[in-house]
């Protein structure tokens, strides 16, 4: 082989080489969908979409919330309105609200994922105890290393609550 075709195909080689190099390291680098879910998750936006496409932002049009996912298996979230009127009382235990109307939910447990965009969370306990000890699933539409986006069934027939969360650290 004359000089030429021996550095064409050595480069070709090295060329070859790196290519598959870089795919391994990338394929190693990729997270699996439980270690992208870890981490706290700020409230972005919650939309109660009903069966004729209309919006209920059931948390006012400024919601606050954080969703947090760690690495053992358990979920925390919490959600509230940012936009309910101050009550009359400065007493927690107070009995009367005043006919404060509660735009607040917030529960605990573990969670799973599968390969398909599910997360499968297990209630252990809600504000609202009619959730406790219940399963619930979150299909996710969209995650980035930033945002997460999940959707999943409202308790009215047929209308699906679409959440969009922004990651904190």
């Amino acid at each position: 082989m004359n000089r030429h075709a021996t550095l064409t195909m050595t480069a070709t080689t090295l060329g070859c080489l790196a290519v598959g190099l870089s795919a391994s390291v990338s394929l190693a680098q990729q997270k699996s969908l439980k270690e992208q879910l870890v981490g706290t998750w700020m409230l972005v936006s919650s939309n109660q979409v009903r069966p004729d496409g209309s919006k209920l932002r059931r948390f006012g049009v400024n919601p606050k919330g954080i969703n947090v996912f760690d690495a053992t298996g358990r979920f925390f979230v919490m959600v509230a309105s940012a936009d309910n009127s101050k009550v009359a009382t400065r007493e927690p235990n107070e009995t009367n609200s005043g006919g404060l109307i509660v735009e607040s939910i917030a529960y605990y447990g573990t969670y799973t994922v599968n390969n398909v965009n599910v997360i499968n969370l297990h209630l252990e306990a809600s504000t609202f105890p009619n959730q406790i000890g219940t399963d619930q699933k979150r299909t996710i539409t969209s995650l980035t290393a930033d945002e997460l986006t999940y959707s999943s069934s409202a308790a009215m027939p047929g209308a699906q609550v679409h959440q969009v969360w922004s990651r904190t650290e």
